[in-house]
């Protein structure tokens, strides 16, 4: 009988020791966790493709100029005698629908000391009351180049600071990160924007709109492409208090406007946007 014992108490110990280790079901507060990173992640890379465009529009020019245009209007100063440094603002006014149905409003101002091929140029980006889709959007990007890697590739530090995405009933998502960006394609063709693609590696870190701290990870390089309008590959890891750890995929190449999140064997498909999907729908 008790030989008997001992093995019933045996099979219960390794049952218990297998619930331990089940990985949880997805939850809601793990999808939600993902829109709130989704739509950062969309927002602040938007602010790099802007910051790369007036790159490009200051590349051309040789004296202080304005480039008229519906929406935006961008203005480019030289605000010494020599070419550098150039200030870029790009303004969207009160309010205007740009070419891929986002509203903006407010400024974006950039700074470049120099060519961004040169080794140790450093571009600065700040908001003036921008708003993208109503959400309001501060913080401060600061990119260097890093010269290039291994691979003959150039590299970009890009540091934000002060990330915070605010919505009209004033809750917010906080935002910072210290990443690189590695350029694979289009870096030497810079007349043209759109034929650039970066692979993205580092951390990210902040608040959730509920107010929760959380940390990402990079374990699958971000593949961001200039004429894509969200990320298109790569992954990363959530780490956020209070849920077991899930990851996000953006795929393998794709230009669409999904991503998968999963957790063990469950995976769920979200919708890249624009807009947080708790305040409206749309682009």
């Amino acid at each position: 009988m008790k030989g008997k014992s001992l093995f019933i108490v045996m099979i219960l110990a390794g049952l218990m020791l297998t619930s331990c280790h089940k990985t949880e079901p997805l939850e809601e507060s793990s999808l939600e966790a993902a829109d709130d990173a989704v739509l950062s992640e969309a927002i602040f890379d938007d602010a790099f493709l802007s910051l790369e465009v007036a790159s490009s529009i200051a590349s051309n020019l040789k004296k202080s100029a304005t480039v008229i245009d519906t929406c935006p209007l961008v203005t480019v100063t030289f605000p010494g005698e020599d070419l550098w440094p150039v200030n870029v603002v790009i303004n969207y006014g009160e309010s205007c629908t740009r070419w891929d149905g986002v509203v903006c409003s407010g400024q974006i101002i950039i700074t470049l000391s120099d060519l961004r091929s040169e080794t140790g140029s450093e571009r600065s980006l700040t908001f003036d009351n921008y708003y993208i889709n109503g959400a309001k959007v501060e913080g401060t990007y600061t990119v260097t180049n890093l010269g290039t890697n291994e691979n003959d590739n150039v590299v970009f530090s890009v540091v934000l600071a002060g990330g915070k995405i605010t919505f009209p009933d004033d809750k917010t998502i906080t935002r910072e990160f210290d990443r690189e960006r590695e350029y694979i394609a289009g870096f030497n063709t810079w007349w043209n924007i759109w034929d650039d693609v970066c692979l993205i590696t580092g951390s990210a870190s902040g608040t959730n709109l509920n107010g929760t701290a959380y940390n990402l990870s990079v374990i699958s390089a971000l593949e961001w492409q200039a004429a894509c309008r969200f990320l298109v590959g790569g992954s990363i890891q959530f780490d956020i208090d209070g849920i077991e750890p899930f990851v996000l995929d953006y795929g393998e190449g794709d230009c669409d406007a999904t991503a998968t999140v999963s957790r063990g064997d469950e995976s769920r498909e979200i919708t890249l946007r624009y807009r947080h999907p708790k305040y409206s729908t749309g682009k």
